[in-house]
């Protein structure tokens, strides 16, 4: 299991996942594993995915393909993505979840065909997404908090709840020009 938090301001943009990877229900196999990485044609969108570890992995490097095909459009190429998740016989079978984002926009990705954007910018997913998020919308209004400090410390809280979190957190961001 793990825990992915997106978090978007204007268009900057912070995406944190945690390094558990279980085995099964009861065994932390890796507590260092990345699940949040940059992907596109000139590496401006960031990727995470919560769930099975070789499922997120394949779902992302589809995705650079739809990206590859539909010149980085970020929001088409997820559409495109989705409708493969859902509609293939083998995608159908994968068992994740993926945030997505750029500059303009933050997506959330099921293989039920779902792509969301959030209407604040605040995203979570995995085991402790839910945690994650409500410690994200309580600190995004705080004065002099910069969005990887909220991630980190939305990440802290989430780790600290969930036994499928971990406190080793990966962060991408996409900052202003």
């Amino acid at each position: 299991m793990t825990t992915i938090l997106c978090i978007r301001k204007g268009n900057e943009v912070v995406m944190a996942g945690d390094g558990q990877a279980t085995l099964g229900e009861a065994v932390i196999f890796k507590s260092k594993s990345v699940k949040v990485r940059r992907i596109g044609a000139n590496n401006n969108i960031i990727a995470g995915f919560a769930g099975a570890a070789a499922d997120g992995i394949t779902l992302i490097e589809r995705l650079e393909a739809k990206l590859e095909k539909h010149a980085n459009q970020l929001k088409r190429a997820a559409v495109e993505l989705a409708k493969d998740w859902r509609m293939d016989k083998y995608l159908r079978q994968l068992q994740a979840f993926m945030i997505v984002a750029d500059k303009e926009t933050s997506l959330v990705i099921s293989g039920t065909g779902e792509v969301m954007e959030p209407d604040d910018g605040i995203i979570g997913i995995g085991s402790g997404g839910n945690y994650a998020m409500a410690a994200a919308k309580a600190l995004y209004d705080i004065p002099n908090l910069s969005l990887e400090e909220i991630a980190r410390k939305s990440m802290q809280i989430a780790g600290d709840i969930d036994v499928y979190t971990n406190h080793n957190v990966i962060i991408e961001s996409i900052k202003n020009d």
